[in-house]
């Protein structure tokens, strides 16, 4: 099975999600703005992105130039600002087993999804 971090706003992950649904009927969608993903979520996530927290932050988002960028911040810091503010989560995510990636380019999305 196939998860999918999505924003139905967002024109990639709009994108993405036609394409996990042309391959395959195994799908489970998380609407991460309205499930927001607890911290040990968070935490196993990014071990199957194999990424430290702040590359898994959109960091052009108003909510993190305005609150966070210019502040040193640990690790744990920057996972509990994803929970409080959702939006700073890069987007769209596809899960399978113990892999993860970004799916913002249909090369690697068409990649993972064989």
């Amino acid at each position: 099975m196939i998860e999918i971090y999505h924003n139905p706003r967002c024109g990639k992950s709009r994108t993405a999600l036609a394409a996990v649904e042309e391959k395959t009927t195994d799908y489970k969608i998380t609407k991460y703005l309205e499930e927001i993903p607890t911290y040990d979520s968070l935490k196993t996530l990014l071990k199957k992105l194999d990424f430290k927290p702040l590359e898994l932050v959109r960091q052009k988002e108003k909510v993190w130039v305005e609150n966070y960028k210019n502040n040193p911040m640990s690790d744990d810091e920057i996972i509990k600002a994803m929970i409080l503010n959702p939006i700073l989560i890069e987007r769209p995510i596809l899960i399978k087993e113990d892999k993860a990636i970004i799916a913002r380019d249909l090369g690697s999305l068409n990649d993972f999804l064989s």
